[in-house]
């Protein structure tokens, strides 16, 4: 049976996703291990232990392990300081593994900090690494987006790339943007997509949704999902809000998520300003984060799934609301151009043009069969996309990279 350490050093696949840094990431390592887990490869995902009294090992299913690693002090630490708790998480994850009843046969590094961790256990423990970065330090350079050092983590990205024995990018444009901006090795390049659990995710009725969520039942309602971020760029579904004046002057626009990040509060009272300033005070519904598997009840109840993110490697939202049927207007950005099948399962913008936004979303909300034909598009599209089928790519890349020696980057 083969056995993988799955690295999450800067947050937990216990985490609630949409809270602080938990997001995509959470859901895909919790998502991804435990589909691993139940094609027969035994999973230990290592984290920070971010809280007092958490167990230092919670058994979630067979085969799946968290394990709540001491680096630091145990409390929630603000990113920027999470580099200097790097070597101290390595120590507890080569202490963890030398204990282990069963080491692991690769590793497995999510996130630039897990992937230096990562790098220095493959060569203290002759493991191959198998790095999925989520963001990239380049792309959010070049998007205009940066919070810290950007030259020092692109610098840790390149060292962590060139020693991976393989770099899971989530799509094909992720796959081109590590080529060409960080010179990964095309050979070592492997396109694994996320996937999407259709048990919680798929389409519904709408009017039961808007019951059971308790959001307005007779109006046009836009829909938001994610943590709040300047990232994201929810500023720009509130000002397609504001233009919809015309075309759907009753339109409501629900936000789901938390503040993340060191302008996460900032962002979060400049929406509310937004609000006010263009008098949707009543209109625009802040909703705290919603259990993941609950989040499906509001892409149900959403007429439209906006996701105005300025950059994005794959696009987790777009995916799950198209599997729950709901039409999706985003961003012509990153992975969210091989989600969203442009005029077919909704519409991608090429700008950052709240009008952009505002016209698309009012195009679906005015026509009935173009919005059902989309959503059935959407939810038939999204079906390609499961946790058991990526599992299986990763399970045989796994095999194949144990059966062979590791990548000497020394």
């Amino acid at each position: 049976m083969r056995s993988l350490a799955v690295l999450s050093l800067h947050t937990s696949p216990l985490a609630q996703p949409g809270t602080g840094d938990g997001g995509g990431m959470n859901v895909y390592v919790r998502a991804l291990a435990s589909a691993l887990a139940r094609a027969g490869v035994e999973c230990d995902v290592y984290t920070r232990a971010d809280g007092p009294g958490l167990p230092a090992v919670v058994n979630v299913e067979p085969g799946l392990r968290v394990h709540h690693l001491v680096a630091g002090p145990t409390e929630a630490v603000p990113k920027d300081e999470l580099p200097a708790l790097v070597p101290a998480f390595t120590r507890a994850v080569l202490d963890a593994q030398r204990a282990a009843a069963q080491p692991a046969d690769a590793v497995h590094a999510n996130y630039w900090l897990s992937g230096v961790a990562g790098h220095a256990v493959k060569h203290e423990l002759g493991l191959p690494l198998l790095s999925t970065f989520h963001t990239l330090a380049r792309v959010k350079a070049d998007a205009g987006l940066w919070e810290g050092e950007a030259a020092v983590r692109a610098e840790a990205e390149a060292a962590v790339i060139g020693c991976s024995d393989a770099v899971l990018a989530s799509c094909a444009v992720e796959a081109i943007q590590l080529e060409a901006l960080y010179g990964a090795d095309p050979a070592r390049l492997e396109i694994v997509p996320l996937g999407v659990e259709t048990a919680f995710f798929s389409p519904g009725d709408r009017a039961q949704a808007r019951r059971a969520t308790g959001l307005p039942r007779d109006v046009p309602l836009l829909a938001c999902i994610g943590r709040i971020q300047p990232l994201k760029g929810f500023d720009v579904a509130v000002r397609a809000l504001a233009l919809l004046d015309e075309q759907a002057p009753d339109a409501h626009l629900v936000i789901i998520g938390g503040p993340s990040g060191p302008s996460g509060e900032a962002e979060e009272q400049r929406l509310r300003t937004l609000v006010q300033a263009f008098g949707l005070k009543g209109r625009v519904h802040l909703l705290a984060p919603q259990p993941h598997e609950l989040l499906s009840t509001f892409y149900r109840a959403a007429d439209v799934v906006l996701v105005p993110s300025r950059s994005e490697s794959f696009g987790l939202v777009a995916l799950e609301a198209g599997a729950c049927g709901t039409p999706v207007v985003a961003s012509a950005v990153g992975g969210l151009t091989t989600l969203v099948d442009d005029g077919v399962t909704g519409f991608l913008v090429e700008t950052r043009d709240a009008a952009a936004f505002a016209d698309a979303a009012a195009t679906i909300l005015a026509n009935p069969m173009l919005a059902a034909a989309m959503g059935d598009a959407a939810a038939r599209r999204a079906a390609r996309y499961t946790w058991p089928a990526t599992a299986g790519r990763l399970r045989r890349l796994v095999a194949d990279l144990t059966s062979r020696e590791p990548v000497d980057c020394s």
